[in-house]
């Protein structure tokens, strides 16, 4: 490749504005190896070509810059939303890169005559009450498996809801009320629980707890001695979640972050409040480019969390270090959020308490990243010797094959970098047009799949694994035999033993079929074990889904005068298809699109 012409910046210069903009930088390739936004435009890109500049890293960066354009805006905060947009688009090398674009889940609470508590993902388009936003999927279940046994309360689909003439199990369980069936319990009672549960989600616990001693005083005065010990037993249940509630205060609405960079690498601790209580921690490791400052990549953070227009902005933030923009940056959040935001730095009390934990925990955080890389860097040296080779292995992908009996073929292939799993370019092929059952096949479709349309030599692994023994590496060979790309994996087969425990794996190299030694002890056998390990759970996994998705509309598939639309609405009003067995023809009637007499062709179908 020839050397780039020196970025002509005095040019570039001459023609530009003081208005504030975002700018952006190119390499020979023409991608964006930067994004960065300004005040004054002129000002701030000129100090990028000054004769003297102390970092190391703007050093590099200026060296690589063949092309530059701007984009005006209005404002400073016009500037801060473009650039956030341009970071995510782009993903430049020389940013700091946040990769958290996922929305956080919610606990939902809706407004139905009998109101549902569920999980919520997405935008809050139903009417209702959202509580939230919990850190992860985890936490929403756990809280709701929690409300379950708190609060009797509805947690099934609406139409599961709608189609039930008889109480379900999680009535029998004593975790519902069932609404749905007449005489079991009245609506004034169902939106007593209700607002009970609405007051717990608030972080209010011992007003519930003060109200449900009053019923159940009241139910012993009137004799209802059943409904008291209901209440009683509720009290006791709440009084047990105190005594394990993680940590609970007198903050309302707060954000905490804690904050960890060594090495080269960041790692950001956050602790989420909302109505009193810690909804949960996550930790989070941004892409940090060399030489970059603790304050820039804090920042950094901070934008593309809060901007990224899946999650709450609180009141209050608290933060472990100066940010150089703190005015502007509370500014843009409380427009984006319609109300005040602060930042709080020099923090006394309970808010220390909870910086102090935060800290705490992305030091231990850290910590545990730093040895996992350690270790797995390990491994990677230990393989390139015993391989021989002489550059560093940078990608390894392994395949795999799954079904049942032949049956909803799933290949997959998972690919490991130098950190270990590196899931974005996992990949699943449903298998299509063979006989069942041959692997042989499968693996064949797979690989033509996976690298018909490679283009760039950095996604061409290193090392490919084939999970299988002599043959299913043969398609492999075969497939490479006629490779084009001047780059060519080396290809190694993974055969279990014959007790298939592991460690006594059979390693077969490509070509001169060659068996690799290695004792059960080996590091580099490790790594060979994980990548086979995931590759073998990840197609396991799509296989079940596969295999699920195949089952629920098999039954239905066959039926006269059903089409795609009917199984659609049949399957939505029931609630799957076990609500559909489960169904009365009379029931099924009740489905929009759906006549007495298909429904009676329905039944006859399912049940003959």
């Amino acid at each position: 490749m020839s050397t780039p012409e020196p970025f002509d910046y005095q040019s570039f210069l001459k023609h530009l504005t003081h208005q504030p903009g975002v700018y952006r930088m190119y390499n020979q390739k023409e991608e964006v190896i930067y994004v960065g936004k300004a005040k004054n435009l002129k000002k701030r890109v000129a100090s990028y070509f000054r004769d003297k500049v102390d970092s190391a890293k703007t050093r590099t960066l200026v060296k690589q810059i063949v092309e530059m354009d701007v984009t005006v805006v209005h404002s400073e905060t016009e500037a801060f939303i473009l650039e956030n947009n341009f970071i995510k688009k782009y993903k430049p090398r020389y940013n700091v890169l946040l990769r958290d674009d996922k929305g956080y889940p919610f606990i939902f609470l809706s407004a139905h005559t009998h109101p549902r508590l569920s999980n919520h993902r997405g935008p809050k388009k139903h009417k209702g009450e959202y509580f939230g936003p919990y850190p992860s999927a985890w936490a929403v279940r756990e809280s709701l498996n929690t409300m379950q046994k708190l609060f009797p309360i509805r947690q099934c689909e609406d139409s599961y809801y709608r189609a039930r003439t008889r109480p379900c199990l999680q009535h029998q369980l004593q975790r519902c009320s069932a609404p749905c069936v007449e005489g079991y319990i009245s609506d004034e009672d169902y939106n007593q629980q209700v607002e009970l549960a609405r007051l717990f989600l608030k972080g209010k616990n011992k007003q519930v707890i003060d109200s449900l001693i009053s019923k159940m005083e009241q139910a012993s005065q009137t004799l209802k001695f059943e409904a008291a010990a209901r209440y009683r037993d509720q009290i006791s249940a709440l009084n047990k979640v105190q005594e394990q509630q993680w940590v609970s205060g007198e903050q309302q609405e707060m954000d905490v972050f804690g904050f960890a960079y060594r090495n080269g690498i960041a790692c950001i601790q956050g602790l989420f409040i909302r109505d009193n209580k810690l909804l949960g921690s996550k930790s989070f490791y941004p892409k940090v480019p060399s030489e970059s400052t603790a304050e820039e990549v804090f920042q950094s953070f901070i934008l593309q969390f809060y901007l990224a227009g899946n999650k709450l902005i609180p009141q209050q933030i608290v933060i472990p270090c100066a940010i150089e923009e703190q005015t502007s940056i509370e500014a843009l959040l409380t427009a984006e959020a319609g109300r005040k935001i602060q930042f709080f730095k020099g923090v006394r009390d309970e808010k220390r308490k909870y910086l102090d934990l935060a800290n705490t925990n992305a030091d231990t955080a850290l910590e545990s990243r730093q040895n996992h890389q350690k270790s797995v860097f390990a491994r990677y040296l230990e393989l390139e010797k015993i391989l021989q080779f002489e550059t560093p292995i940078q990608r390894m992908e392994c395949f795999d094959i799954s079904h049942t009996s032949g049956q909803q073929t799933v290949a997959s292939c998972v690919v490991f970098n130098r950190e270990g799993p590196y899931k974005t370019d996992y990949r699943k092929f449903n298998i299509e047009g063979i006989t069942p059952g041959d692997d042989y096949a499968a693996m064949a479709q797979a690989l033509a799949r996976r690298y018909r349309n490679v283009k760039e030599e950095s996604k061409i692994p290193d090392i490919l694994f084939i999970d299988g023994g002599k043959g299913q590496l043969t398609q492999a060979e075969e497939y490479f035999a006629d490779w084009k790309h001047a780059k060519k994996p080396l290809l190694i087969g993974v055969a279990k033993g014959t007790s298939r425990k592991a460690g006594l794996e059979t390693l077969i190299l490509a070509g001169s079929r060659a068996t690799i030694p290695m004792q059960s002890d080996n590091p580099a056998l490790h790594l060979i074990q994980h990548i086979r390990d995931e590759s073998h759970r990840f197609a396991i996994t799509g296989h079940r889904q596969r295999r699920q998705k195949e089952k629920t509309t098999s039954k239905l598939q066959s039926i006269p005068g059903v089409g795609a639309k009917r199984r659609q609405s049949l399957l939505k009003y029931m609630g799957g298809l076990h609500g559909v067995l489960q169904a009365s023809k009379n029931e099924i009637a009740k489905v929009p699109g759906i006549s007495v007499e298909l429904a009676d062709t329905i039944y006859e179908h399912i049940h003959n």
